[in-house]
């Protein structure tokens, strides 16, 4: 896939103004990597297929989600909770406990104008458990059975879990199913033949 054609999907499912904003996002990544580590930067010429595409499609796997926020674990740069914030007009609540990263987030939602982010600076297991989810998503944080350890007190039976993992996939799966019950599938990234993305419903401890 190239850049063109990672866009393009953008843009057809998501419209030209809200792509026209990943843009705006894209060029604020970029710039910044030069002064902190936010993305590889083998990925910088890649960056619509490998970042703003990977993220956001994930947005179409949670539709079935009650209303309610989007919590994004270990949101590091933005991805997915930021192109979650562009793509959807849920609110979404990024957790991240580097004050470097959760000050440059809230900088970056604010310029980008999402009013609909809130920024917590802490690990998710500090963070108060007001009131369960409708969606949580953690990219490259950890472990499957790991996430839903720490993030499970911010879930009840009708959040969705949305986790992108890598080859990973089925042994996590199957480790995580030694403690935990709820409704599982596995999808296909289209980004990335070798990784997938865990799916979850009505997660619970076994």
């Amino acid at each position: 896939m190239t850049e063109q054609d990672a866009r393009d999907w953008l843009e057809t499912r998501f419209g030209v103004e809200r792509t026209a904003l990943l843009a705006r996002f894209a060029d604020r990544i970029v710039a910044e990597t030069a002064h902190q580590n936010l993305i590889a930067a083998s990925t910088i010429d890649h960056i619509w297929e490998r970042h703003l595409l990977d993220s956001a499609q994930l947005v179409p796997l949670a539709d079935a989600a009650n209303e309610g926020a989007w919590i994004d674990i270990g949101s590091g740069a933005g991805f997915p909770g930021i192109v979650a914030a562009i793509l959807t007009d849920r609110p979404v609540v990024l957790v991240e406990p580097r004050a470097r990263r959760a000050t440059l987030l809230r900088v970056m939602a604010a310029d980008l104008g999402l009013t609909n982010v809130v920024v917590h600076q802490a690990k998710i297991e500090k963070l108060p458990a007001d009131c369960p989810a409708a969606i949580i998503t953690a990219r490259a944080v950890a472990r499957l059975a790991a996430l839903f350890a720490i993030g499970h007190r911010h879930s009840d039976a009708d959040t969705i879990w949305v986790l992108p993992k890598g080859r990973s996939t089925t042994e996590e799966l199957a480790e995580a199913k030694a403690d935990w019950r709820g409704m599982f599938h596995v999808e296909h990234s289209i980004t990335d033949p070798t990784s997938s993305i865990v799916v979850a419903r009505g997660v619970r401890q076994a």
